[in-house]
């Protein structure tokens, strides 16, 4: 019921908007009322707290219907959900989530997550932002970069260094020093807003500390673990759409007297594209499912982000190609989803930094792979 309502959600509210979302950098504010109303804002946030209560498994589900028709929608709803919301949910204490998460589930609120600066991007240990205790507030300082959701959002899941190491904080937009940076001009996603953030002298109440002081680092690792498996499931998602407009373009394409369907060099495209799809969705909700079942993810969410991102960018391609100069132009939404394919290799952590993830993880275990 809920891969239906997100289909049909998809197919007839979000589908005839994703060219103009492209075109004019900006997802209309009437369409994310829309998303709100039928719940893809809080599909992962436990029914205690006003969500769907689907789990990661069901959050991936929307997630992929969704990325079927735009990957700007889709990072929207990511870096909203499953980072920003999802960070007061893995740290937050019990005060602070049914203050924020009903809203954030709601729509009412629209959430983004911050820890990446200009010089802690892959090193994300090394923030330069930093908060300071006075009475029972604490002081926040510094900027923070490439933030999803940026213009768009009321509350940012926000990390700074402290006395005692890094810490997470809940931010309000509206807190005084609070300031955004104009929309990032960018190659694709190009309707998901992206910005810099400032903060000067920004007063945040003690109780909106995610968790502990000084052990923020791994409430955002935990909560990017999260994240990847959604970025998963949009990848495969883009990528059955693209199988799908290849199949049909190649039986409709004629060369040399017959449809080009009935080359070996198209099939073998077609065939390497379907087996990458059957690996990432299996992949993808194999980790969700360990994920809702409360068992470490952090093995399997690099593997999903890495081999999904690089799989996502090798069949646009492929699908590009079977098109030849049609799937070129920007007649269709090939060459769209070929450009919005390239950010997913870098952000939720570069395929470089999955790469050293997982060799930790295997050195760690020795070797031994548990399944």
């Amino acid at each position: 019921m809920l891969r239906k309502m997100a289909r049909d959600f998809s197919n007839a509210e979000i589908r005839p908007l994703a060219s103009a979302i492209d075109r004019n950098e900006e997802i209309p504010s009437v369409l994310l009322k829309k998303i709100a109303e039928v719940g893809l804002f809080g599909t992962a946030i436990p029914e205690e707290y006003g969500g769907g209560g689907f789990g990661k498994v069901g959050f991936c589900i929307a997630q992929e219907e969704v990325a079927r028709v735009c990957g700007s929608t889709a990072a929207t709803i990511g870096a909203h959900q499953s980072i920003g919301a999802q960070a007061i949910l893995v740290g937050g204490s019990e005060e602070l989530k049914k203050k924020y998460l009903p809203r954030l589930a709601s729509g009412e609120l629209i959430a983004a997550f911050a820890l990446t600066e200009a010089d802690a991007g892959s090193d994300s240990f090394n923030l330069s932002t930093r908060a300071e205790k006075k009475g029972n507030t604490w002081i926040l300082n510094g900027e923070k970069v490439w933030i999803t959701n940026g213009s768009l959002a009321e509350i940012f899941s926000v990390f700074a260094r402290t006395e005692k190491g890094i810490t997470g904080f809940v931010v309000e937009k509206k807190f005084g020093g609070v300031s955004v940076g104009k929309n990032e001009k960018k190659l694709g996603i190009k309707g998901s807003v992206t910005n810099t953030l400032a903060f000067d002298n920004v007063e945040v109440p003690e109780e909106n500390i995610i968790g502990i002081d000084g052990r923020g680092f791994l409430v955002a690792m935990e909560t990017l673990n999260s994240g990847r498996l959604g970025l998963g499931a949009a990848c495969f998602g883009a990528a059955k759409e693209m199988l799908e407009m290849s199949v049909a373009y190649s039986k409709h394409r004629k060369q040399f007297g017959e449809p080009i369907s009935k080359f070996q060099a198209i099939q073998f495209m077609l065939s390497d594209m379907a087996v990458r799809i059957y690996a990432m969705e299996n992949m993808v909700y194999k980790a969700a499912f360990k994920h809702d079942l409360h068992e470490d993810i952090t093995l399997d969410a690099a593997i999903v982000k890495l081999y999904c991102s690089e799989a996502v960018s090798v069949i646009a391609d492929n699908a590009l190609q079977i098109h030849g100069g049609m799937g070129f132009s920007a007649e269709l939404p090939l060459e769209r989803f070929y450009r919005d394919a390239r950010i997913l290799k870098i952000f939720e952590g570069t395929n470089e930094i999955q790469k050293l993830i997982i060799s930790r993880q295997i050195l760690k275990q020795n070797g031994k792979w548990n399944s």
